[in-house]
């Protein structure tokens, strides 16, 4: 199974930067994993929130195939243990095709974009900027796949 994250915007705080590429490349070692990052829309301030998650949307939307199974990191998606994670991922591993998680723009997602979703994930209920998402993301992911392998990087 493939896995690929996409997100709107680069990264650009170095301190994120080296972490998720850090994880990226630890997740590689356990499943094939890929990163697409989207251009974030320039000239926002002539658009409206609604314009601005509908060119998102587009954009998203011609990277995702019919047949695979995209998961939306949204603060309205289920909350999961690292533990839970794992469990969900190994059942995805062996039903998904190609597995893509999705991390919005600052306005979040289009009504296309939700209706396309197969799930949404909530990593917390907190609010993270999106920059420190990614980081979050790219660790609980890496901790997934060591937890499904038995290594002892999770503790509990």
């Amino acid at each position: 199974m493939k896995t690929e994250l996409i997100l709107i915007g680069k990264t650009n705080d170095k301190l994120y930067v080296n972490g998720i590429n850090d994880y990226t490349e630890r997740i590689t070692h356990y499943m094939p994993f890929g990163i697409i990052t989207i251009p974030a829309i320039k000239n926002t301030k002539s658009l409206s929130e609604e314009q601005q998650k509908q060119m998102e949307g587009e954009q998203i939307l011609k990277l995702i195939q019919a047949s695979d199974t995209v998961v939306l990191l949204d603060e309205k998606g289920a909350e999961r243990t690292s533990l839970q994670m794992a469990t969900w991922l190994e059942k995805r591993q062996q039903t998904a095709r190609r597995l893509i998680f999705i991390i919005g723009g600052p306005y979040g997602f289009s009504e296309a974009v939700y209706k396309r979703a197969n799930e949404l994930i909530s990593l917390s209920k907190m609010t993270f900027s999106h920059q420190m998402v990614r980081l979050i993301f790219t660790e609980q992911l890496y901790r997934a796949c060591t937890i499904i392998k038995g290594e002892s990087y999770h503790h509990e």
